[in-house]
């Protein structure tokens, strides 16, 4: 949520970036109408209040007198439902509105206009036609995409024997590697509430790819982005507590809303898939730092692996919606000839924690004031898993797994390990 003053005494600069963003500047104009709206009838509605109270006698009032402080109430509480009407208005308006990008995002409006950052590695190369993950994945038996679409329908998966080692293998190697930087281990719980949602800016505006449990106020968590920073919702944490690094693994669910027709094939766009999430606290002054570090230690999981990646920032136009700057992690997938998103790495300014309430106290006193939070992949198993058995198949079929995986797998807990 952006802040109301920025937005009254600004409206021009935010205008340009919402255009920088390609984002239609018709529901901010709109907002402003009823933020205009709203001022008016509390301007009235608070004078009217004083009027009351600097009218009311001391004594008896007499019959005028009461008629007319019985019209003015009359009229204070038509303008208080309306007030509150247009309040509501207002709330909802400014929810539909998204971030502002930092000044350092790169111009353009579709990802064909993201900047790379760095390339890092150099993607293997085959004396035959390497295969795509889901092959190599039904050879080995590793994934039973029949048995998925017979438990739950299309764009689920089931992990089989090495498979499924192979998964499990990458979670705890992930969350081990990221608790050795720094980041504190926490496991939430997987519904979460709309209050959630709201906070970190999943709702209102994408409810349809949110899978939600009928009759109740949960949702499916889609990332644990939304656990970890709510943890803070209405709370003030003092300065010297920041700042704060979590790590989470969850399964997350998306209904992929719209993505029909892309990615059918494989793990790469799943209904429900596992990651493993890095999420920071931090003050204004943290923020930069903090971002480049979150994202050397998402870089640094594919550099453990050996496997080929580049980075990317995105331009205003390929932003999310809660995002004020956003660097993209792409690996190296053989049978595409094309590097793919693995990670996003965020800073989403004090967007998320205005509408979570998440605020801290200077070390030096004063007022309480916003945090700002950033989150990152670190990384998706997925298509961690399916990288891995691209990037590193043989020509008989079968595929070298990363030594630093091996301790991780309970029937080879040694040596090279071929699936």
């Amino acid at each position: 949520m952006l802040d109301s003053k920025l937005i009254r005494d600004t409206p021009e600069l935010i205008k340009q970036a919402l255009i920088k963003r390609g984002h239609d500047v018709a529901t901010f104009e709109a907002l402003l109408a009823i933020d205009r709206d709203w001022r008016d009838h509390q301007i009235e509605l608070d004078e009217l209040r004083h009027q009351r109270n600097t009218q009311t006698p001391k004594g008896k009032p007499s019959i005028e007198q009461q008629e007319s402080l019985k019209a003015l109430s009359a009229r204070i509480k038509v303008l208080q439902d309306k007030t509150s009407q247009l309040d509501q208005l207002r709330l909802d308006a400014s929810l539909m509105i998204p971030n502002i990008p930092h000044h350092t995002v790169p111009s353009g409006l579709t990802e064909s206009e993201n900047v790379v950052i760095k390339t890092v590695g150099v993607p293997p190369t085959f004396d035959f036609e390497p295969l795509p993950h889901e092959t190599i994945a039904l050879n080995r038996k590793l994934i039973d995409f029949e048995a998925g679409a017979r438990i739950a329908g299309s764009r689920f998966a089931v992990y089989t024997g090495m498979g499924a080692q192979l998964e499990r293998a990458l979670i705890h190697f992930m969350l081990a590697h990221h608790t050795k930087r720094g980041y504190d281990e926490v496991m939430p719980p997987v519904l979460v509430n709309r209050a959630c949602l709201m906070g970190t800016g999943q709702l209102p505006k994408f409810e349809d790819d949110l899978f939600k449990v009928n009759d109740t106020d949960f949702y499916l968590s889609p990332t644990a982005e939304v656990q970890l920073t709510n943890l803070y919702a209405n709370q003030i944490i003092p300065e010297s507590s920041l700042p704060i690094c979590h790590v989470a693994h969850t399964p997350c669910f998306r209904k992929e809303a719209g993505s029909y027709g892309k990615d059918m094939a494989g793990i790469i766009r799943q209904h429900q898939f596992n990651k493993v999430e890095l999420v920071k606290i931090v003050t204004p002054d943290q923020a930069t730092d903090e971002l480049h570090a979150m994202l050397s230690d998402a870089e640094s999981v594919l550099d453990a692996l050996g496997l080929p990646y580049r980075v990317i920032q995105l331009c205003g136009g390929d932003l999310g919606f809660s995002s004020a700057i956003t660097y993209d992690i792409e690996v190296w997938f053989p049978s595409q000839g094309k590097y793919r998103e693995i990670s996003s790495v965020s800073h989403f300014s004090d967007f998320q924690s205005r509408r979570s309430m998440i605020r801290y106290r200077p070390n030096l006193g004063g007022d309480v004031e916003y945090a700002h939070t950033l989150n990152g992949s670190g990384l998706a198993v997925g298509r961690t898993f399916a990288a891995i058995l691209e990037n590193f198949q043989q020509s008989d079929g079968a595929v070298i797994i990363p030594a630093v995986l091996s301790a991780f797998f309970y029937s080879h807990p040694h040596g090279e390990l071929r699936l």
